[in-house]
């Protein structure tokens, strides 16, 4: 019940406690690695809370030269099995005999606190207490491995209690749940074996969204999110070390100083993310093992998002030649978000190498092959087989670098699709067709270029393919120009997936920032214009936790019809004493659904608005595309829904709204066209409460005291509580069947 009145509170009070308005803000959601020990992803412990069915990873050597341009993930995958060939293992008892280190039965008791036997004289009423022996043993904790021991003395666990002096009595008294009994956990091991995989740690971020204009496909972000996704902690503002990216241990004892071994790579601050403050820090530092420490080598404060700049690093302390040579990233920052970003590209550890040797000479890809359709990324598949002509996008974006001194020729490409592995058609990429169509046509030398390409002529989605959900696979390749140094081929083709489900979305499925408006009561709708009417049975919404937890906060789910552009009437809204609240993934750029109230379905035509009214002030924090801007289909507003701001923070809001489709007989939905919303206000007020209701009938309103005696009943939409006290009270609709609570000041 008091959650219920919470939330009739937070719906009737349109105090506001926060400026009112937009806001975009921060994403929120060992270092020498030799070894990591980690759960198998296979199997569970069967001991929670110790070591055991866990792995540790003894790490392989990688030889130089290394280099990670981040176009595919290098993160090393702890998903061994205990099945596996190459598995060993340690099983590890707590209890072991304290002479022979064998362990002791699984069916022995004891207690670590003294325990006795005690006689009492019925005579004399007196009583005389005498301990019992202790048995010493060797005792382990089985949280961490290996396993210390400590020699321990051991009660048995019961109290005896005699009587003399009448008819002779003894009572045993076990103790419940004594603390020491055997237990075991098994510790298994592997040794790593993979040239491919580079990383010991996952908790920076490998992406293909987060950077502007990177220099190629993939970059690693660090920020304040664990490798879940989820703030180191949030609702505080602590800044330490936040993420590691730490690499496998190098063979160095091959190469000394005179071979010139130089560390190159490529960052970037902000991004599409959080501006890292001038007191936030990107740091590297190099592992001498034969010191078994790491040494500070570089660092570089936050700072405005600009091009990447290139750091590049002579090795000539001989500490360093050795086998087992690390090196590791890490940033220092806010750990409450996604917070103070930095990105790294083209990590690359080299010999013969020398101080002018800072170019990477690569035309790449810079970011992944975007949807094929024009607007939306996703929409239903039978809305698509039904009016799928002119749907193709007419200037799908190309995104080129050129990391070499010289000018590359722009030769032609192509976009290949695929269904299930086989061959569906082809676009070709004119090689002439730079952004706006200006000469030259050729790559400049370390310039980023766009080029567009129309593809509503040619190839489209087969409608013939029965199924609600079809997926394509999507290639796009550049062919290598003969006139520049191409030194990686990877990054020439970019691949993507076009996804038919039953939702339409904007978005790419990245969340860089999270949105919202601020204010009381202020709503947030997003414009879809459909490819036919239809209904709709709830939403897809991507929460992402930032800096302050708002997962407690409440909300009702909103539907409006189009009125010239802008949110008109109430198609539906959730039940007043049913809000929802946001709700975080378990993992990064996790949607949670949310579906209509009772199943409904709610009709709308062919353009209408999704999104929320929201009960409290602050935001509630969705995700923000900032790679798509479709920030003109974004509205808020601020006073109850009379009047609506067009948003102006650029970026895709990640909500959906989910089609029934073709499975209405599945989920069993019933259609409802429109819903009653009301409006009581002022609330608080002290005077006249104004009733407005859309979409309902109103008979009469009935007005309670909170000890639920009838005070008023009238016909009239305006009540006047001019004569009543101070305090709160209950107004019953009748027509709507629904009770609002009004503060009277």
């Amino acid at each position: 019940m008091k959650g219920k009145i919470l939330a009739l509170i937070l719906i009737c009070c349109p105090i506001v406690f926060f400026a009112q308005g937009e806001e975009a803000g921060p994403l929120t959601g060992n270092p020498d690695l030799q070894w990591k020990n980690k759960k198998s992803n296979k199997t569970e412990k069967a001991n929670p809370g110790t070591f055991d069915s866990t792995f540790i990873y003894k790490s392989d050597t990688l030889n130089l030269p290394f280099f990670d341009e981040f176009t595919k993930n290098h993160f090393e995958q702890y998903n061994a099995d205990f099945t596996d060939l190459g598995v060993t293992s340690d099983k590890k008892y707590r209890i072991l005999d304290n002479v022979t280190s064998i362990q002791i039965p699984n069916n022995l008791y004891f207690s670590g606190q003294t325990t006795f036997r005690r006689t009492y004289d019925v005579l004399t009423s007196t009583y005389t207490d005498v301990n019992f022996s202790p048995t010493q043993f060797k005792v382990g904790s089985l949280a961490t491995y290996p396993v210390s021991y400590a020699t321990t003395d051991l009660y048995p666990p019961y109290y005896i209690y005699d009587t003399v002096g009448t008819s002779d009595v003894s009572d045993t008294i076990w103790i419940v749940s004594p603390e020491f009994y055997q237990d075991s956990a098994t510790q298994f091991f592997i040794n790593l074996n993979n040239s491919d995989a580079f990383w010991l740690d996952d908790q920076a971020y490998h992406n293909y969204r987060f950077a502007v204009e990177p220099p190629s496909l993939g970059v690693v972000t660090f920020d304040g999110l664990n490798e879940n996704g989820f703030p180191y902690a949030i609702g505080t503002t602590i800044t330490n070390y936040a993420d590691f990216l730490t690499s496998k241990p190098l063979d160095l004892s091959t190469v000394n100083v005179a071979d010139s071994v130089y560390f190159s790579f490529l960052f970037q601050a902000e991004g599409f993310g959080d501006v890292p403050e001038t007191t936030d820090s990107l740091v590297l530092e190099f592992y001498a093992k034969d010191l078994d420490q790491w040494n500070w080598v570089w660092s570089a404060s936050g700072q405005a998002v600009g091009d990447f700049q290139i750091g590049h690093i002579p090795i000539t302390d001989p500490l360093y030649f050795e086998k087992g040579f690390q090196f590791r990233f890490k940033n220092y920052g806010a750990l409450s978000g996604m917070l103070d970003i930095f990105n790294i590209d083209y990590v690359h550890l080299r010999a013969l190498s020398g101080y002018q040797d800072t170019i990477f000479k690569d035309l790449a890809f810079v970011y992944p092959i975007g949807s094929l359709l024009k607007t939306y990324t996703s929409v239903p598949w039978d809305h698509f087989k039904n009016n799928s002509t002119g749907k193709m996008h007419d200037a799908a974006a190309i995104t080129m670098h050129n990391g070499a001194v010289i000018q590359a020729n722009n030769d032609d490409g192509l976009i290949e699709v695929s269904y299930g592995g086989f061959p569906e058609g082809n676009y070709l990429l004119n090689g002439q067709t730079l952004a706006g169509g200006v000469a030259p046509f050729n790559y400049l030398p370390g310039i980023t270029s766009y080029s567009y390409h129309d593809l509503s002529g040619g190839y489209v989605y087969d409608i013939a393919k029965l199924g609600n959900h079809q997926t394509f696979d999507v290639l796009a390749t550049a062919t290598t120009p003969t006139t520049t140094a191409n030194d990686y081929t990877l990054n020439d083709s970019t691949s993507g997936i076009q996804y038919f489900s039953n939702y339409y979305s904007y978005d790419d499925g990245s969340a860089e920032a999270a949105y919202g408006p601020t204010g009381t009561q202020s709503r947030l709708a997003i414009k879809y214009s459909a490819y036919e009417e239809d209904s709709i049975i709830g939403m897809n919404i991507h929460f992402v936790p930032s800096v302050v937890d708002v997962s407690n906060k409440l909300f009702l789910l909103t539907v409006w019809s189009d009125n010239g552009g802008v949110p008109g009437s109430v198609l539906y809204e959730d039940d007043v004493f049913f809000p929802r609240q946001p709700e975080y993934g378990s993992s990064r750029n996790e949607f949670t659904t949310y579906y209509f109230k009772d199943t409904l379905k709610v009709s709308v035509g062919l353009s209408y608005f999704v999104g929320w009214r929201q009960l409290d002030a602050i935001r509630l924090n969705v995700g923000l595309d900032k790679n798509l801007d479709n920030s003109t289909n974004t509205y808020y507003s601020v006073d109850n829904g009379i009047s609506w701001s067009q948003s102006s923070i650029s970026g895709s809001v990640m909500i959906r709204p989910i089609y029934s489709t073709a499975m209405d007989v599945e989920l069993g939905i019933e259609t409802i066209v429109n819903q009653p919303i009301v409006n009581l206000y002022p609330n608080p007020t002290a005077d006249e409460v104004n009733i407005v209701i859309e979409n309902g009938l109103f008979e009469s309103v009935e007005v309670y005291s909170i000890q639920g005696t009838l005070l008023l009943q009238t016909i009239e939409s305006n009540v006047s509580l001019i004569n009543f006290p101070a305090g709160v009270y209950f107004f019953r609709l009748k027509g709507i069947d629904k009770v609002y609570k009004i503060i009277k000041n």
